[in-house]
């Protein structure tokens, strides 16, 4: 059973979340992700909890294209975390039958980001949603082992780990903790590419995850191994953004390009 594939938000970040079930539509993916929080105050994102008319428009499109949402974006978790504001983020979630939120750690103090990270997994379940914590160099949650601690110690049944193939190369994370992750933790997981000469600066790391990945094979990240440490049948998000070349081939033949490297990666494993 091969996997399914998801298109990230990131490999189109200009459109819109009904605009992205058409293109997932269109270039042959299953599902799509959608960004309705922004990674930072102004950046883009598109708020379905505020825009009841795009909500509607994304739900009627999913039915005429039998695209799903599958992920949605994203939850950060700080030391000002509240759950409750984000209700009406789970509520659309359920609406639009999503299964995975993406979740970042920004907390320092590691005790109260456990609890927080518990916190949301108990507020998100009744929605039929998972929170997949994502491990990212920059973060408080900077390598695979700190997201293990972490979901390990808030143990809730809809407690994931998100493994994004560039996160896990640049952060140094062990193969051996990427096999010590239980199948259930893991709901999807992200592929991309990315050179052998990493940014050594945390400015360089963020530019090159959001503008210049890499299609899968171009790089140096074995991905292969990668997957082959994965359950088989784990669905992956092609979450490929690079800015310069996206401009230069339009956001549908970019989207085509790294569903097909993707599948030349995981397929044949």
């Amino acid at each position: 059973m091969h996997a399914s594939y998801s298109i990230a938000q990131l490999t189109a970040l200009d459109f819109s979340p009904p605009e992205m079930i058409e293109l997932a539509a269109r270039t042959g993916y299953d599902q799509a992700g959608v960004r309705l929080l922004p990674v930072a105050p102004g950046a883009v994102a598109y708020s379905l909890m505020d825009n009841k008319p795009m909500l509607r428009e994304t739900l009627a499109r999913m039915n005429d294209t039998g695209v799903k949402v599958f992920d949605l974006e994203l939850i950060r978790l700080d030391a000002q975390f509240d759950v409750q504001r984000y209700l009406p983020f789970f509520e659309v979630g359920a609406q639009l039958g999503a299964k995975a939120v993406l979740v970042a750690g920004d907390d320092p103090e590691q005790g109260r980001l456990i609890e927080h990270y518990a916190q949301l997994c108990d507020a998100m379940q009744p929605f039929g949603l998972s929170a997949d914590l994502e491990f990212m160099p920059w973060t408080a949650v900077n390598d695979l082992a700190s997201a293990l601690h972490i979901v390990e110690q808030a143990d809730r049944a809809n407690a994931g780990i998100l493994v994004d193939a560039l996160h896990f190369d640049r952060s140094d994370s062990r193969f051996e903790d990427l096999q010590r992750i239980p199948a259930q933790w893991l709901h999807y997981a992200q592929i991309c590419d990315g050179p052998a000469l990493r940014p050594d600066t945390r400015e360089g790391l963020i530019h090159a995850a959001r503008c210049e990945r890499l299609l899968p094979g171009e790089g140096d990240i074995d991905l292969a191994r990668i997957w082959r440490s994965l359950p088989a049948e784990v669905p992956v998000s092609v979450e490929i953004p690079h800015d310069s070349r996206v401009a230069q081939v339009g956001v549908e033949a970019w989207a085509r390009q790294a569903l097909a490297a993707a599948k030349a990666i995981i397929e044949p494993l």
